[in-house]
């Protein structure tokens, strides 16, 4: 283990924007998108609903129907990969959790015919696909804005001896701490379409103020993205890994990534790595 000075590096933005139905998730999303500029590509699981605003800037679009497995919304991320897009707009991604298809469809599948009911047992099935998923947007080299739809939350409580429902604000429809994984996490109203930061690492929302999002504010974002120290290419430093020769090239290439490239594509290198690894193992017994 070695500990190295702390830089910011540039890096691609990873911004999730959340509200209710009609509060502007997906023309936020395009005004963002256009100040990150670059080519655009949308994932729209919304009925082609992007396309209603192909007015405001000029973009791609697929139209992911269902089921709305993890697995469906990785392979449109590829492809976007593979297309070139700077910039990709998932909407929504609340499909993938509660979507035909999605998450909880697939643990209450799953219980009634592996597990005899028991959903906790199913969540082992279903965690590792979903954590493939997010691990597929942070690893990307494209700019991702993902959007998720929100409602509002209540709780009963007591008051005054009588218990009442009390509203506790709104909520994603997603997994519990999924803005954890964003750099950005923006909320959506209707009143103007404005948005609150509920996680900000590049503190250009620190004022806690509601905010109009424009395009000028994907541009502010780009400007920050871009003013870190240069990133380490890590699709060739994956490259690498999977070429390795032997089992100390492999040992040296896996150190010298786990120093390059920050704690998010840690899974990626470990996976990387012990698929290689399966690979050299079975030839050099051989020899």
């Amino acid at each position: 283990m070695q500990f190295t000075k702390a830089t910011r590096k540039k890096a691609k933005l990873r911004l999730a924007l959340s509200g209710p139905s009609g509060s502007g998730k997906t023309y936020s999303a395009l005004l963002l998108a256009k100040g990150l500029g670059g080519r655009i590509a949308v994932i729209d699981t919304e009925r082609d609903s992007a396309s209603l605003y192909s007015n405001l800037l000029e973009f791609d679009a697929l139209n992911l129907t269902a089921p709305y497995t993890p697995e469906r919304y990785i392979e449109a991320i590829k492809a976007a990969e593979q297309a070139g897009y700077d910039t990709l707009i998932i909407d929504s991604l609340s499909h993938e959790w509660s979507g035909v298809g999605g998450c909880l469809e697939l643990v209450d599948d799953i219980a009634k015919s592996k597990y005899r009911g028991n959903s906790w047992s199913a969540w082992n099935d279903v965690t590792p696909r979903h954590r493939a998923l997010l691990d597929a947007i942070l690893q990307s080299p494209m700019h991702i804005i993902a959007t998720t739809r929100a409602k509002t939350e209540t709780a009963q409580v007591e008051e005054n001896g009588r218990k009442k429902v009390a509203k506790l604000g709104m909520k994603a429809e997603q997994r519990e701490g999924l803005e954890y994984e964003f750099t950005v996490a923006l909320d959506l109203v209707h009143d103007g379409h404005f948005a609150t930061a509920s996680k900000d690492r590049t503190g250009i929302f620190a004022d806690k103020d509601p905010h109009p999002v424009t395009e000028e504010t994907g541009r502010i974002l780009l400007d920050w993205l871009d003013s870190g120290e240069q990133q380490p290419d890590v699709r060739s430093i994956l490259e690498n890994i999977a070429r390795s020769s032997s089992m100390a090239v492999l040992k040296a290439n896996y150190e010298a990534a786990i120093q390059m490239l920050s704690p998010d594509h840690h899974p990626a290198i470990n996976k990387a790595t012990n698929t290689r690894k399966r690979e050299i193992e079975p030839v050099q017994e051989a020899t």
